[in-house]
């Protein structure tokens, strides 16, 4: 079983890497690859940078960069038209990503490597947290990392009433929410021996401008409290969640989340449920140190 469940998703994941590389003439569209592997486009980014080691729109863009070194070495073709071929509009806004990545302009870069007996198998590949690279010709290699040793418990939880409040905008700036948040749930009356902190997160921030992210600085509410009308009543359903804790500061939450979905899902015997997956915080900054902040993790898990 937990081999046909980590070939079900490396069997997504492969499919949507193919689409990647067989298509660096196009621009990415990550809402068709999460269609393609039935997933939500949050939940198959996190799957996905888990498994390969980038996000789909970091492994397209260093993709792109790689073929245009190649060209650059290989080729005749003109700055421009490769800088095009890459996505880049100018010559000029190709140049500053190239010399960024390169630390050289495409011009020094082909001339350097554009001469008799200069081996360019391996100069245009740019260091990545993925081993997927560009070449001519060649397929993907294999990518997948070793099962992960992540400590991941099966949690029934009932059904969690919440007191929601809503922030559109970058993920990292939710904080300002959970202020408000809290001076609301004290002044209602809120806090008590059920109440804890969590954060929902609706979107794929690869997709969507950081400006429309959706998420939802949220409180549980027993059922016999009254919500003030500046919350919005929401319930998380009943069921079985995945549940893991990341003790240490919230920049390292991308990398957990990034290997409880990336790594242990698909190593697991389990396939993701449906409904969100969510974070509940033990503690907050200015109680601990960022070092000892406990976040808990839960994805549900599918019947």
């Amino acid at each position: 079983m937990k081999a046909a469940t980590r070939g079900h998703y490396e069997m997504l994941v492969i499919r949507a890497v193919g689409a990647i590389t067989g298509g660096l003439d196009e621009a990415i569209d990550l809402g068709r690859l999460a269609k393609n592997a039935a997933l939500s486009p949050f939940h198959f980014h996190r799957i996905f940078r888990g498994m390969v080691g980038e996000t789909p729109l970091e492994l397209h863009r260093r993709l792109r960069l790689e073929r245009a070194a190649y060209q650059l070495a290989d080729g005749d073709r003109s700055v421009l038209r490769i800088a095009l071929e890459a996505g880049y509009e100018s010559h000029e806004a190709f140049t500053r990503a190239f010399r960024r990545r390169y630390a050289d302009s495409p011009s020094a870069f082909r001339t350097r490597f554009q001469r008799p007996g200069c081996g360019i198998d391996s100069p245009y590949q740019l260091p990545a947290r993925s081993p997927i690279h560009y070449r001519a010709g060649d397929d993907h290699p294999s990518f997948f990392r070793k099962e992960s040793p992540m400590d991941v418990t099966l949690e029934t939880l009932k059904t969690l009433r919440l007191g929601a409040l809503r922030h559109l905008g970058p993920y990292n700036q939710i904080g300002a929410a959970f202020e408000k948040l809290g001076a609301i749930a004290g002044g209602s009356g809120l806090f008590g021996p059920e109440a804890a902190m969590l954060a929902i997160y609706h979107d794929d921030p690869d997709s969507v401008e950081p400006a429309k992210l959706r998420s939802d600085a949220c409180i549980v509410v027993s059922q016999d409290k009254a919500l003030p009308d500046s919350l919005t009543e929401a319930h998380l359903p009943a069921g079985t969640y995945a549940k893991t804790v990341h003790v240490g500061a919230y920049e390292g939450l991308t990398a957990a989340w990034g290997e409880l979905m990336g790594q242990w899902l698909p190593a697991s015997e389990h396939r993701l449920g449906t409904g969100p997956s969510f974070e509940i915080y033990r503690n907050a900054p200015g109680q601990v140190p960022d070092s000892e902040l406990i976040t808990e993790l839960y994805i549900p898990i599918g019947a």
